[in-house]
């Protein structure tokens, strides 16, 4: 499971074998929560993130979502071939 970022105790990240549409899997100490990032940022579900930690992961999300979609692009691309 590629870790993409960690910042503010979050870790950002995908599962090797996951699916379309392009989301990101956000962690910490308190529990997990996914969102759709391939057209909007979209909270698909958290169970147990704090919704501070919440609101400081979307902005997260926001501020690097090219890059995250960057990367997961180069990982599901390279799988296709």
């Amino acid at each position: 499971m590629p870790t993409i970022f960690v910042a503010f105790g979050l870790r950002f990240h995908f599962f090797t074998h996951d699916h379309e549409p392009i989301h990101v899997h956000v962690q910490n100490t308190d529990g997990k929560a996914k969102y759709e990032i391939e057209d909007e940022i979209k909270l698909i579900y958290n169970h147990g993130i704090k919704n501070k930690d919440l609101k400081i992961a979307e902005s997260i999300i926001e501020e690097n979502r090219d890059a995250f979609i960057e990367e997961w692009m180069s990982v599901f691309d390279n799988k296709k071939e």
